[in-house]
């Protein structure tokens, strides 16, 4: 069913529910609070007194509580007289330990509510831990996804959390999920419920100021892998099973009319504005733009999900060998999220094509292709050539060789990325292990 209006240029595509199989009919839409504006950090001291909080965690990271947004946050509590315990023990790309560390410490303090500042790391962070305080007897791996965990759906009621990021990235402010490293298989993995999403999201854009180079273009990699994924996702009607109960319909329902709408905004924000960010960091303009599309897109791809190039992008950071990146103070190796996603993305989009080629087409003309004299059929390849164009004009590593890898390393990294069925699954193609492994040696080498 096609609903369109003469008058609207606007045109709402209702997919037609598939008669085959026992696919769901429904999706949801779930979403934090967010609000928006340049020194808005100032009112988390009267958020938490509404609230009514007595208890506070505030957590981050070691190098962030050295850093403006932390001090923002601090002057907020120390005005309204909020009583808090700070956490600043973090990891950067957390583990299974470092949350279980956060959880400890969130068990032993009894809080009433959270107030995460940072990255994705610092706010999926805080979210397990709010979980897990919230459900204390339960195992860590009752809410870790299936296959890995149980997977079980949450039932306990969670403390209010309050999310500031300060990255232009993972939209974890506005998502119900929260991504760590599982050391033992060497596999990311993570817990996935609308529960755990934040009460509400502090989207202040004077914190992406502090931003350097890398860190701003691997993070907007992730804006621009979240838009593109979800766009391209199986259609939530093609999905299956269908829950029997809706308490077990899944975060990422694959591809909707709602999450289309963002994914695409997101997407048409990161074509104007990325570029810029990255290159003059007193852009204001460019940084608070790319700001609102990371939560943009964290509102279509935490409903709609992603795909291939997440699944994939877990063993890649997994298995890391030495590769320490540019601008990241860390004392250990590690493949920032949003490089780890955007390698694999030229190979992958040339790849799902076949399904769906016109939204795949229509993202390469966002992204700046011209498509006046494209043939359908080579959708795949024209975004794919687009994306190289994009990563090779920011200086990005050439392929995954270019990061420690090597065709010895692809058996691994296709046993790292099985397990992501959360995501895989809503690849528009299905994929075999032998598909797999093409993708990854085709990701060996972008240009």
């Amino acid at each position: 069913v096609t609903l369109t209006s003469q008058d609207d240029p606007c045109k709402c595509i209702i997919p037609e529910r598939p008669t085959l199989g026992n696919t769901d009919y429904a999706f949801e839409m779930a979403v934090s609070n967010i609000r928006y504006g340049e020194g808005v950090t100032k009112e988390i001291g009267m958020d938490l007194q509404n609230l009514g909080a007595g208890r506070v965690c505030l957590m981050t990271d070691k190098n962030l509580s050295q850093l403006p947004p932390v001090k923002a946050v601090l002057n907020s509590l120390a005005k309204y007289g909020i009583n808090f315990q700070m956490y600043d023990n973090v990891r950067v790309e957390p583990t299974d330990q470092s949350f279980l560390d956060a959880i400890t410490f969130a068990k032993k303090g009894e809080f009433d509510a959270y107030v995460a500042v940072g990255g994705g790391s610092v706010i999926d962070t805080c979210k397990a831990a709010n979980l897990y305080a919230s459900s204390p007897t339960s195992d860590f791996l009752d809410y870790v996804n299936a296959p890995i965990g149980k997977g079980k759906p949450v039932t306990v009621p969670l403390k209010p959390l309050i999310a500031v990021p300060t990255t232009a990235g993972t939209g974890s402010e506005t998502t119900g999920v929260a991504i760590f490293d599982f050391k033992e298989l060497k596999v990311k993995t993570g817990i996935a419920s609308r529960a755990i999403k934040p009460t509400l999201g502090i989207i202040d854009p004077l914190h992406t100021l502090s931003m350097p180079e890398r860190i701003v273009a691997n993070s907007g990699f992730d804006v621009l892998c979240h838009a593109l994924e979800s766009y391209t996702a199986l259609p939530y009607n093609m999905r299956s099973p269908c829950p029997s109960n809706p308490i077990n319909r899944p975060a990422y329902q694959g591809s909707n009319p709602i999450s289309d709408v963002w994914a695409l905004h997101a997407l048409r924000i990161v074509a104007k504005y990325l570029k810029r960010a990255i290159r003059n960091p007193e852009d204001r303009e460019a940084r608070a733009n790319m700001h609102l599309a990371s939560a943009f897109a964290g509102i279509g791809f935490g409903n709609a999900g992603v795909h291939l190039c997440h699944g994939m992008s877990y063993p890649i950071s997994g298995l890391v060998k030495t590769y320490k990146p540019k601008d990241y103070n860390v004392d250990h190796s590690l493949v920032p999220h949003g490089l780890s996603v955007v390698l694999t993305s030229p190979a992958v989009f040339a790849f799902t094509a076949q399904i769906h080629p016109e939204r795949h087409l229509e993202a390469a003309e966002i992204l700046g292709a011209d498509i006046r004299t494209a043939r359908i059929k080579d959708a795949g390849f024209i975004l794919a050539d687009t994306l190289r164009k994009f990563l090779f004009d920011l200086n990005v590593d050439d392929g995954l060789a270019a990061i420690g890898y090597s065709k010895a390393d692809i058996p691994a990294l296709v046993k790292g990325t099985l397990p992501q069925e959360r995501v895989t699954k809503l690849s528009p193609r299905p994929q075999t292990e032998e598909d797999l492994s093409a993708l990854f040696e085709a990701s060996m080498k972008l240009y």
